[in-house]
């Protein structure tokens, strides 16, 4: 029995989205604990293999005209419908109440913090030129960025992360699949002096240069990312179990 067979039956069948480790051990559990032979070929399958299997079913299904794709997004996979059916999917299930849109002051902190983090308040303020402090408590209430320890600098200052909820968000599959872009990588930020370390005697400090990252404007459209991560039905046409 193909891989990918097995994993895309998973997948319909999961109430929540899996992420390669997930579905791995799942078929490790399988082969340890059933006496079914073809159950007993994936023990101690690696993570390489389950990745594969996942990029040729989504390969497949994007090549397919159905009303569903398989996605991965914030490093789990799963099935959603496509934008252009939402219509007919909100008469079935509802509307869920989702948080209010962001402000485009919020989207630029949290655009500068994707594209250049971990990043402290100061730093923030630097590229933007207007406090941040009241921006940044919404991110940090609404889950999309998070306190990842303090800076090595003079103050040790709080340092912030995106959360897997903001690739979540923007239906990113990971940090690398934000838009490219130049323009804020040649932005400057000073930041205030290092703090000393002792070697051999010697009060040093490290270098203040920043390796930044490429930035840009997210461009990603949240309305149209939320209708596409609309569960898809869970049942598989048949002629998509012959492939």
């Amino acid at each position: 029995m193909d891989l990918p067979l097995i994993l895309e039956s998973i997948l319909f069948a999961s109430q929540k989205p899996l992420s390669v480790r997930e579905l791995r051990d799942l078929l490790n559990s399988a082969a340890e604990k059933s006496d079914d032979e073809v159950a007993k070929q994936f023990k101690k399958i690696k993570e390489e293999p389950v990745l594969e299997a996942l990029a040729s079913l989504e390969k497949f299904y994007n090549e397919v005209n159905r009303s569903y794709r398989l996605a991965c997004i914030a490093g789990s996979w799963q099935f959603v419908s496509h934008a252009e059916y939402a219509p007919w999917l909100k008469a079935m299930l509802g509307e869920k109440n989702r948080p209010s849109r962001l402000s485009q002051p919020a989207l630029e902190t949290l655009t500068i913090i994707a594209y250049r983090q971990p990043m402290t308040r100061a730093e923030i303020e630097q590229i933007r030129g207007v406090a941040v402090d009241g921006v940044v408590a919404t991110l940090l209430e609404r889950g999309l960025i998070e306190n990842s320890g303090r800076a090595e600098v003079v103050g040790r200052p709080m340092q912030y992360t995106t959360t897997p909820q903001f690739l979540e968000y923007f239906g990113l599959r990971n940090l690398d699949d934000l838009p490219a872009a130049d323009e804020l990588r040649r932005i400057p930020i000073e930041r205030p002096p290092a703090l000393l370390t002792v070697e051999n005697g010697l009060a040093t400090a490290p270098p203040t240069d920043i390796n930044t990252t490429a930035i840009a404007e997210i461009s990603v459209t949240t309305d149209a990312q939320s209708e596409q991560q609309s569960s898809a039905t869970r049942e598989l046409p048949a002629e998509d179990q012959k492939q």
